[in-house]
């Protein structure tokens, strides 16, 4: 059944709008600079966006602070078919350095001066300006933290939203309780235009224990790691062998631990590490009978989850833990897939929002 008709921006390498698509959404414009992941979404287009007429290749910074140049919103939609009509549904994840939680070490970050935060703006403004009937904006969790780099922008945010002619709501969703294999937390904002019904947040289907969180009775387990890893088909990659200075510790760690089995806390007869030196992603790897802990797009050398069996993860794997279909192809290097994927919103958990969305279409 057609829900109706889509434009996406910061769509990378399109998690996201496969979410929209298996909701019944057609997206018909994708705006992305980066060139892999626009090349990927070309790729994929006549299989998985069948209703995708253009990818804009383009950068979307001058727009949240009126800039004239480069591409617009009349562009957009003039890419999309759509001339003066509206779309149905406006999605995005503007990229959020500035408030990922696994950037807040860095001092530039917690005062709030990453350019890229502006694109928040660049969002908000193709709202203002294409004016959709209902509206998705996936981001880093970390935005919602009361501190003086997040609360601003946040509130910036929202108000934004308000003055765009736009009623909203939000949550923090984790792609696990709604049967991705991933604990992978991100804020989701969804909202109606005024005289519009205003779409709900899905509710959990899953449950299991993460940090200070029970199970919840009733709902289905978690997906784990090696329930969505099983039957894959994955031959050796060159770039799956850990190096690094502690590449060698890798294989002592057992499955679901970190750095700190090899701590004096822990009772290690050599131990190498500091008690909580390191972060805790840092020689991390994968529990076969858990979720996947969240997966980075720029990791360091020896910054995991690896694979259990003591090596990188390879692209189909990649593909799983997010819930790609296995026939999605990435375009680029390694390390330029592992950054597509790593920056992508999990197709499953997108859907479920798009679901709520597509009831009221």
């Amino acid at each position: 059944m057609q829900a109706g008709t889509a434009i996406s921006l910061f769509a990378g390498a399109g998690g996201l709008d496969l979410g929209m698509e298996a909701a019944g959404f057609s997206v018909r414009a994708a705006v992305e600079w980066d060139d892999d992941a626009s090349d990927t979404m070309e790729k994929n287009a006549t299989r998985h966006f069948p209703g995708l007429l253009e990818v804009v290749r383009a950068d979307l910074r001058p727009l949240a602070v009126g800039d004239p140049g480069g591409v617009g919103t009349k562009d957009i939609l003039a890419a999309a078919g759509l001339g003066r009509s509206r779309p149905d549904l406006l999605v995005g994840g503007p990229p959020c350095v500035a408030f990922s939680k696994s950037g807040f070490w860095l001092e530039w970050k917690r005062n709030g001066v990453d350019p890229a935060a502006s694109l928040l703006q660049a969002y908000t403004r193709v709202l203002a300006e294409a004016r959709p009937r209902f509206f998705v904006l996936e981001n880093v969790y970390a935005l919602t933290f009361d501190n003086r780099a997040s609360r601003p922008a946040f509130e910036r945010l929202l108000k934004e939203i308000t003055e765009a002619g736009y009623k909203y709501s939000w949550r923090v969703l984790n792609a696990a309780d709604y049967g991705v294999p991933q604990l992978r937390p991100r804020l989701f904002i969804v909202g109606a235009r005024k005289g519009e019904r205003l779409p709900d947040l899905p509710g959990a289907t899953h449950s299991g224990r993460w940090e200070q969180r029970k199970v919840v009775e009733g709902r289905l387990a978690h997906v784990t790691a090696g329930e969505a890893l099983q039957g894959i088909n994955a031959p050796p990659e060159p770039e799956e062998v850990v190096r690094g200075q502690w590449g060698h510790l890798l294989p002592g760690i057992p499955p679901g631990d970190n750095y700190l089995f090899y701590t004096a806390q822990r009772g290690h007869a050599d131990p190498v590490f500091e008690w909580r030196s390191r972060f805790w992603s840092f020689l991390l790897k994968l529990d076969p009978d858990r979720p996947s802990p969240t997966i980075q797009a720029q990791p360091g050398p020896n910054v995991g989850p690896f694979h259990w069996e003591s090596r990188r993860l390879r692209v189909p794997e990649l593909r799983r833990l997010f819930t790609f279909p296995d026939d999605f192809e990435f375009v680029g290097s390694r390390r330029s897939v592992q950054a597509q994927v790593g920056n992508s919103v999990p197709p499953l958990l997108a859907s479920k929002v798009a679901a709520e969305i597509a009831r009221l279409c």
